[in-house]
């Protein structure tokens, strides 16, 4: 900042042929704060907020210029400018889609975005001058556009959740298919007509019941002897 412009100071002589400068330029003394990035989807209104700090009160010349830089590169272009009343781009991709949504009087040089777009992605300044605050830091916001698809976030809540959960899930599971087997098994026991199995039929008592497979092998031996007794030849 040059001092000369904003009226500061004056130089005194001191012994020595030291110089002094009396009454320095002070800091910035506009402070301006916009969002580092802002975010949006695409076809959705975006707001880019844009405040700022001025040590004189607010005046009829105070202006708010907002310029724009494509992601892909190139020289900065004014989209907005606000001087009492806003008067919005009527040039370009910009054109009726941007509106002022700040309030001057209370620091607040905000504009919106209709219909975002990812050719919108780029970088946004807020410049604001208010006589003879003209001095000020640039503070540059990002916008990011990208289409609406699931999102999800994972909380320490979620965690905590599936860590509990996912192993009675788990087994759930296991017990299920293990019944499922089983039950598969008995279906085929009962089909192929035996009931127990050969060391169930080993630890009870021999009989002949119909219904036992050892059972009806007996029989079949018993058939064969008696036809061979009878049968001498």
């Amino acid at each position: 900042m040059r001092c000369g412009e904003a009226g500061g100071g004056f130089l005194l002589l001191l012994p020595r042929g030291v110089l002094l400068l009396l009454g320095a330029c002070s800091a910035l003394s506009l402070e301006i704060k916009a969002s580092a990035s802002v975010r949006a989807y695409v076809g959705e209104q975006v707001a880019l907020k844009c405040s700022f700090k001025s040590s004189f009160p607010i005046a009829e010349t105070l202006t708010v210029d907002w310029t724009y830089r494509p992601v892909t590169g190139g020289q900065m272009e004014t989209i907005f400018h606000y001087q009492s009343v806003p008067y919005p781009t009527t040039v370009g991709k910009f054109k009726d889609r941007i509106s002022w949504v700040g309030n001057v009087a209370n620091g607040d040089a905000s504009i919106a975005i209709e219909s975002a777009a990812m050719s919108d992605n780029g970088t946004f300044i807020c410049s604001v001058k208010n006589p003879p605050d003209v001095y000020h830091n640039i503070p540059q916001t990002m916008l990011i556009v990208t289409e609406k698809g699931f999102s999800f976030q994972l909380t320490s809540a979620v965690l905590l959740s599936i860590l509990v959960f996912l192993p009675s899930i788990i087994v759930v599971v296991l017990l299920l298919v293990r019944m499922g087997r089983k039950f598969a098994v008995q279906k085929e026991k009962k089909k192929s007509g035996c009931k127990k199995s050969s060391i169930e039929v080993s630890d009870e008592p021999e009989h002949t019941g119909t219904g036992s497979c050892l059972g009806k092998l007996r029989d079949r031996c018993l058939n064969c002897v008696d036809t061979d007794e009878e049968d001498p030849y």
